[in-house]
């Protein structure tokens, strides 16, 4: 069974992780979207809120699991027995730092990572971005799916 995992904070979810969501399930008998939880960092959404904006912007039939997590995604990649991790890139800064934790966690746990490259009407698009929008009153509705746009 090919069970793969796409971690990330999706705090929020935006439309490029929803066509990383769609074209990697397609590959999969399992994908799991695992939502990182890091004490240090400062989230806009609640992890509650982050599953609902996920659970809501994905066919809930289908062959996605949302979990979260603490600690290290090696860790956790071994807990619940993945294939692989899936991470998107939209620029070659993107591939540069997650080809050298690609490359250690391959040395960790012996797992490999599929990139997918960002389609190019969504490759601008980051959460961090999306999160400077909100906070400062901007118009972030063109990135978002509807469960995150009818947030605010």
């Amino acid at each position: 069974m090919k069970r793969l995992f796409f971690p990330g904070s999706f705090d929020p979810i935006t439309l490029g992780h929803l066509d990383i969501i769609k074209r990697a399930r397609v590959i999969s008998d399992e994908l799991i979207i695992g939502i990182g939880e890091n004490s240090d960092k400062k989230c806009l959404y609640s992890l509650e809120e982050r599953i609902y904006f996920i659970s809501k912007s994905i066919n809930p039939k289908s062959n996605v699991k949302i979990m979260s997590y603490k600690g290290l995604t090696s860790d956790f990649c071994l807990k619940i027995k993945v294939s692989a991790i899936i991470r998107g890139i939209r620029s070659f800064k993107d591939f540069e730092y997650e080809k050298d934790i690609a490359e250690i966690n391959r040395k960790l746990i012996g797992i490999e990572t599929l990139f997918f490259l960002s389609d190019s009407k969504y490759s601008f698009i980051s959460s961090s971005i999306v999160r400077e929008l909100i906070l400062n009153k901007g118009d972030y509705s063109l990135f978002v799916p509807n469960a995150v746009k009818n947030s605010r």
